[in-house]
């Protein structure tokens, strides 16, 4: 595909970097210190987990297996009532950081428009439906251990693959209206935009909608979501309500980067061989550790019950340490797109002024540290990419 803006992609005037889309000086310290304060609580949040789930591995997975074991004798069932147990008193440890960083720190800066009802409510949601997936997925898990023995971890990569596959065509019309009201967006010249922007790339586009994230928060947001059919488009309202046809469209055009790039098969690709050395990583971990406490190496095929905690804590060990590497081909590719955007659309005022409205908008530090960047953020910095489109 040629690079280049394409003839009458836009009705209106580029639109012109403006003193109200730069920071003050007062909203880049209150920027600062947002980031500051939401690093450290996502920080209090991975150590929570970290601590929790090795204390339940190797301090009370047997005798909470053997408490359950009295009332519950099947190994299916035990399992899922040990999952049940996990989770609950993960969520009371972590409730506080929860708090914390989903609403206190958002009203402290002004983002978020939720009262703690309805805030407490959305997190009630979100956390039954992920038990519920989060259910599904170790029964699942454990069925194929018990199953296949030895090589478990070899297909429980591939049904990874397929669950990766089904949620990425769920989430956007199973999922994500559970939270947020979605509807179409019925605007000729903005929907004409994406389907010019799109065309030649071999995207197909269910649709343009709209995503309600006003009535929680201030910030804006974009993204192209779904899979084959379900492929769609949700601008956030507030994204619509306050950015200029040319700004959404240049945005929209780094989201169109990730298809022409195939950065979603190449993350599903990655992912797969990510779960096969954290499933085999695992594995080494379980037969160590049944081992240890049994007295002899026990077969796979019986794998008990209780090392359910130790699976949990080994996956989220592994996934801690591998979130940098993640976060730099996360880097690498939105760069990529943010180059497609700018070569696509040619609109590049647009392109600046619209990411100095998104970082005002979401109080998001134009230049946090560089460890910071390196070991947590999966988008490059605001100032980072301003400068590489030539400010």
């Amino acid at each position: 595909m040629p690079p280049g803006r394409a003839d009458s992609l836009s009705a209106a005037p580029a639109a012109e970097p403006t003193t109200s889309d730069e920071m003050t000086a007062e909203q880049l310290r209150e920027a600062k210190e947002y980031g500051r304060l939401g690093l450290l609580a996502s920080l209090a949040d991975k150590l929570a987990d970290a601590v929790f789930l090795g204390i339940m591995a190797f301090a009370f997975a047997i005798p909470l297996d053997r408490w359950l074991s009295q009332s519950i004798s099947g190994d299916s069932l035990r399992l899922l009532a040990l999952f049940a147990v996990l989770m609950l008193l993960h969520l009371a440890v972590s409730f506080p950081i929860s708090v914390y960083s989903g609403y206190t720190l958002e009203h402290r800066f002004g983002l978020s428009r939720q009262t703690f009802g309805r805030w407490f409510f959305r997190y009630a949601k979100s956390s039954a439906l992920m038990i519920l997936f989060g259910a599904v997925l170790v029964s699942g898990l454990y069925a194929v251990i018990w199953a296949v023995g030895a090589w478990w971890w070899l297909a429980a990569a591939g049904v990874f693959f397929v669950v990766t596959i089904v949620v990425g065509q769920w989430m956007p019309v199973v999922v994500l209206p559970l939270f947020y009201k979605i509807e179409r967006i019925n605007d000729p010249e903005l929907t004409g935009r994406m389907t010019r922007l799109a065309e030649g790339t071999g995207l197909s586009i269910e649709g343009v909608y709209r995503l309600g994230l006003s009535q929680e928060t201030a910030k804006a947001n974009a993204m192209l979501a779904g899979m084959g059919r379900t492929r769609r488009v949700l601008m956030g309202d507030t994204l619509l309500d306050q950015f200029t046809p040319d700004e959404i469209e240049v945005i929209f055009a780094h989201e169109i980067g990730h298809h022409v790039f195939r950065h979603i098969h190449k993350m599903i690709l990655v992912g797969v061989l990510y779960s096969l050395l954290g499933f085999w990583i695992c594995n080494q971990a379980l037969v160590s550790w049944t081992a240890a406490h049994y007295g002899q190496p026990v077969d796979v095929h019986n794998l008990p019950v209780s090392t359910l905690p130790l699976f949990m804590f080994v996956m989220t060990l592994f996934s801690l340490a591998l979130e940098p590497l993640q976060n730099i081909v996360s880097r690498r590719y939105e760069r990529q797109c943010d180059r497609y955007a700018l070569a696509r659309t040619g609109m590049r005022a647009a392109y600046l002024s619209a990411f100095r409205k998104l970082a005002r908008l979401n109080k998001d530090d134009p230049a946090p540290h560089a460890l910071e960047v390196f070991l947590f953020h999966s988008h490059p910095p605001i100032a980072e990419r301003l400068m590489a489109a030539g400010e």
